[in-house]
């Protein structure tokens, strides 16, 4: 997991007229919330949040908060940002102040690997979950979730208990939960025989 920094100020003023006035100078409204702390509103430069969200943990990056009084130098996680629907710039975003000695619930992005045996024999490969639910400690998050797929035929699925993953992290999602299958094609009906 990627460990990011990221500058953020304290503001004492909310509201909406308050976060547009932030938006427009490039800055992006922001809560800080964790276990023993009451919600804190900052404020953050829009090229510091994007930075601090690159790479392959995205979300999930570790980011140690430079600023913002008692945050100083605290660690959070992105839980969730908003973001305008057509410039998809950022509109809010909600940080987690966490506790690297405890373990935390996030989701992480699946990756395949390979090229099925099924895809080879005519099959289609349909990914059910793009994402799984993970538990482990912050330090342990990985960037994504691999599966290997160069096995899989046609009609058979790779479910949530058949994931292998590094020590120290658990699957919260069903075991039986189909992640990624291979479909068999329809068959062509047959031409209708000449008369």
């Amino acid at each position: 997991m990627q460990q990011k920094q990221m500058n953020i100020e304290l503001r004492t003023k909310t509201g909406t007229g308050v976060s547009r006035r932030l938006r427009n100078a490039d800055m992006v409204p922001g809560v800080v919330y964790g276990k023993g702390i009451d919600p804190i509103s900052v404020s953050i430069k829009s090229r510091d949040l994007k930075e601090a969200i690159s790479g392959a943990g995205g979300q999930n990056n570790l980011i140690t908060l430079i600023g913002g009084g008692s945050l100083d130098q605290n660690i959070a996680i992105v839980v969730d940002i908003q973001r305008d629907p057509v410039k998809r710039s950022f509109k809010h975003v909600d940080l987690h102040r966490i506790n690297p000695t405890e373990k935390l619930k996030v989701t992480v992005p699946v990756v395949l690997t390979g090229t099925a045996i099924g895809v080879k024999e005519g099959g289609l490969l349909d990914l059910a979950h793009h994402e799984l639910h993970i538990e482990c400690l912050p330090g342990n998050i990985p960037d994504s979730i691999t599966i290997d797929v160069s096995d899989l035929k046609i009609a058979h699925s790779i479910h949530v208990s058949e994931i292998v993953l590094p020590d120290g992290v658990v699957l919260l999602d069903q075991p039986k939960i189909p992640v990624v299958s291979i479909l068999g094609r329809a068959k062509e009906e047959a031409a209708p025989a000449a008369a």
